[in-house]
């Protein structure tokens, strides 16, 4: 029997996937807080559009570092400790964010965003424990099982941003920081339920199980070895998720915005950005099928399409139509999660465990990091120019992704599922 089959058939892998559900399904609210309102905060503290990109720029430079420390710490010590820091981190930004709004003070907010942006950091990072435990054929599907539990909280969260506002506003608490009072109860219920469930933790238990001698937990191997590594496509997977995640947040940042100038109220750009938020999570069962059964990147391309397509429907929507809006918004998110689920699986089957965690890490870094230009560019584009350009720019970058891919699969990199191990009876 290999590792790989030895760890799909762990008696723990059921549990430590229902784990990892609970806690996306309580996180999943606190993630939308920021995504949904945090763009109208900062317009209405800082009385300006051209800025209003910043918000999202703050909270995913954020989750920039929080990913590295994320991963380092997970490394070391193992997902349950990595995770767990990350959301308790992500709960005491929305607290700060609460208060900033509370007493009107603009640099605690941009402090407390900052913060904030651990819980959306963890949030992604938790899809790479799914697959600690699952076979190369299994590894997408695996991944795409907690990112579909986030949908739930996700979808809810931006639904009750109008109760939530009149509950803030009967406690003197600005009603656009309403969501944020979520956030962090939803946050810190995800810290709680890690820390104290996660056990065995997936990472050090698949270490475990593929080198016998790694040291215990909370000490780094003294060389680690990297031969398993193949960094040219690991650089292939996070030029994948960066482009998902840079033409997702850009358009995604300025709707609520730009529907906000054209009359629709806070409740109907949440409706919309609930419908965006589904769509990036709730296919990812689907995103994973494909994956595993078509290879990485076949589906990496359909992601380039379709967030071109959702970059064209935003174009050309007529500001009016709610319905449309939200059409090119779910076309976004499902455009993200195909680009997601395969560059995710992309890097986790071309890294060996003895860096996997790290380099997740860090390749989450550059995803944050292009979260966060696409945030502050999307302001600026929108307040020089217009929605319109924004979302055309956008599907522009998308579909430049896909001579990227031709070229990785012409080179003879066809990314598989199955270019790991041949696959045992537990593949199939």
């Amino acid at each position: 029997m290999t590792p790989a089959t030895a760890a799909a058939l762990h008696p723990t892998q059921r549990r430590i996937l229902t784990v990892l559900v609970a806690a996306q399904i309580l996180s999943g609210a606190g993630l939308a807080a920021g995504i949904t309102v945090g763009a109208l905060l900062a317009e209405d503290m800082l009385d300006t559009t051209g800025l209003s990109g910043l918000p999202s720029t703050l909270f995913t430079a954020g989750s920039a570092v929080a990913a590295a420390l994320i991963g380092r710490t997970s490394q070391r010590r193992g997902r349950r400790t990595g995770l767990a820091a990350g959301y308790a981190a992500g709960a005491l930004g929305a607290l700060g964010v609460v208060v900033a709004a509370t007493i009107d003070n603009v640099t605690l907010l941009f402090t407390a965003l900052v913060i904030y942006g651990a819980g959306t950091a963890t949030n992604l990072q938790a899809r790479y424990s799914g697959a600690d435990l699952a076979t190369p054929g299994h590894r997408a599907r695996a991944l795409s099982t907690v990112l579909v539990a986030t949908t739930l909280g996700a979808v809810v969260g931006p639904n009750l941003v109008t109760p939530l506002g009149t509950l803030a506003r009967s406690w003197n608490i600005p009603p656009l920081a309403g969501p944020f009072l979520l956030a962090a109860i939803a946050y810190g219920a995800a810290a709680v339920v890690l820390w104290t469930l996660l056990r065995p933790d997936p990472l050090l238990t698949a270490r475990t199980l593929a080198e016998p001698d790694t040291p215990r937990p909370g000490h780094s191997p003294a060389t680690p070895s990297s031969s398993g590594d193949n960094r040219r496509l690991v650089l292939l997977g996070a030029a994948v998720m960066v482009v998902a995640q840079l033409v997702m947040v850009a358009i995604m940042t300025m709707t609520p915005i730009h529907m906000q100038h054209h009359g629709h109220s806070v409740g109907a750009a949440g409706a919309v950005i609930a419908v965006h938020i589904a769509s990036m999570y709730l296919p990812s069962p689907l995103s994973g099928f494909l994956v595993d059964r078509y290879g990485r990147i076949p589906i990496a391309g359909a992601s380039g399409l379709t967030l071109m397509a959702a970059g064209l429907v935003a174009a050309f929507a007529p500001p009016q139509s709610v319905a449309l809006l939200a059409i090119a918004l779910g076309l976004l998110g499902l455009g993200w999660s195909l680009g997601l689920v395969s560059g995710t699986a992309i890097i986790t089957d071309n890294t060996s465990l003895a860096t996997r965690a790290k380099t997740q890490g860090l390749v989450d870094v550059t995803i944050a990091v292009a979260g966060a230009g696409g945030g502050l560019a999307s302001g600026m584009i929108v307040a020089t120019g217009s929605y319109t350009l924004l979302s055309l720019v956008g599907g522009i970058i998308a579909v430049a992704l896909l001579p990227v891919l031709v070229i990785a699969t012409r080179a003879g990199n066809r990314v598989r599922p199955h270019d790991q191990p041949a696959p045992t009876p537990a593949d199939r």
